[in-house]
């Protein structure tokens, strides 16, 4: 069953404080506050992404501090790479070379006084929609973000599943015919092996173009190639999808729904509900989230030991 996703404010918050979310990428930083129940002042500016850390570290200051006149009570982030979210500690960050081993947590703490959470942006996305979205019902979900690459988050028995490090869920790196499922299910796909952006084939799609209609359905199979491998890994409830390349879901959806329909176990395929994200959204407030999760997740040791983490 497909179901299209609308976020519902509060469904699972229990912050009632303000808090500031903000989702780090490597083309953009986006962020918000959540008060009186809802998303607002919401901001959005391109990050610096070939620059030294200490600039990248400024222009994320210089986010917060945008917000400092509403007394925010803690920050949330979200952010590509490998975090430890006991410490705040930032080990890689996706297409942001010079933003590796850096005490992030730290550094905003020591700057604004409130308690800061981090973790993986795709497990934000997941916590996002678990905590807002119509997929809340469940309590084995799978958060998959479609868009230059693909990022898979865990909620398993109704909380985040991160592994070592925010590590759990890279299934972008997983071999996959003659690549990785990175290439086959994001925007590789389409600009690598046909030469074409997937919003400029969506287009086509929409009028009919029959060579457009194939390509979205290959997609799908491998999409739906990703779901079933879930499947038999997790044994969800449900499937959210996110990201840019989830607007063109009516157009991969016959391809990928024909792959599930295969899975051998009927009693978990039969049953499985695939969510279509409504919102641009989920990772901000997957983010503001884990001021509540973080403490569930320093609970399950999720941390390294590490030898002076710079700043």
């Amino acid at each position: 069953m497909v179901i299209r996703d609308n976020l519902k404010f509060g469904s699972k918050m229990k912050v009632n404080n303000m808090v500031l979310g903000l989702d780090i990428g490597g083309t953009k930083i986006s962020s918000g506050l959540f008060r009186n129940g809802s998303l607002t002042e919401s901001m959005e500016i391109k990050t610096p992404a070939k620059s030294p850390k200490e600039e990248i570290l400024e222009t994320i200051s210089q986010q917060v501090e945008a917000y400092r006149h509403f007394n925010f009570k803690a920050i949330g982030i979200g952010i590509p790479g490998l975090v430890d979210p006991t410490n705040g500690i930032i080990y890689n960050l996706a297409n942001i070379p010079s933003f590796h081993n850096v005490n992030l947590k730290k550094y905003l703490e020591d700057r604004f006084g409130v308690p800061v959470a981090i973790n993986n942006d795709a497990n934000c996305f997941a916590l996002g929609e678990y905590k807002f979205g119509a997929s809340n019902i469940h309590k084995h979900v799978i958060g998959i973000t479609l868009g230059t690459g693909i990022g898979t988050g865990i909620i398993a028995n109704g909380h985040l599943y991160t592994g070592k490090l925010c590590g759990a869920g890279e299934w972008g790196a997983i071999p996959y015919l003659d690549g990785t499922f990175e290439d086959y299910c994001g925007s590789k796909f389409f600009k690598e092996k046909h030469h074409i952006s997937a919003k400029k084939l969506a287009k086509k799609a929409s009028e009919g173009d029959p060579e457009a209609v194939n390509i979205f359905y290959d997609f799908g199979k491998h999409i739906g190639a990703l779901i079933y491998r879930l499947m038999l890994t997790f044994a969800p409830e449900a499937i959210v999808l996110g990201g840019s390349i989830r607007k063109a879901f009516p157009y991969f959806e016959k391809g990928m729904q024909e792959v599930i329909d295969a899975f051998p176990y009927l009693p978990i395929s039969e049953n499985l509900k695939v969510y279509v994200s409504g919102s641009n959204d989920s990772a901000i407030l997957g983010a503001i989230s884990l001021v509540e999760e973080n403490k569930y997740l320093v609970n399950m040791g999720n941390s390294v030991d590490v030898t002076n983490p710079t700043v």
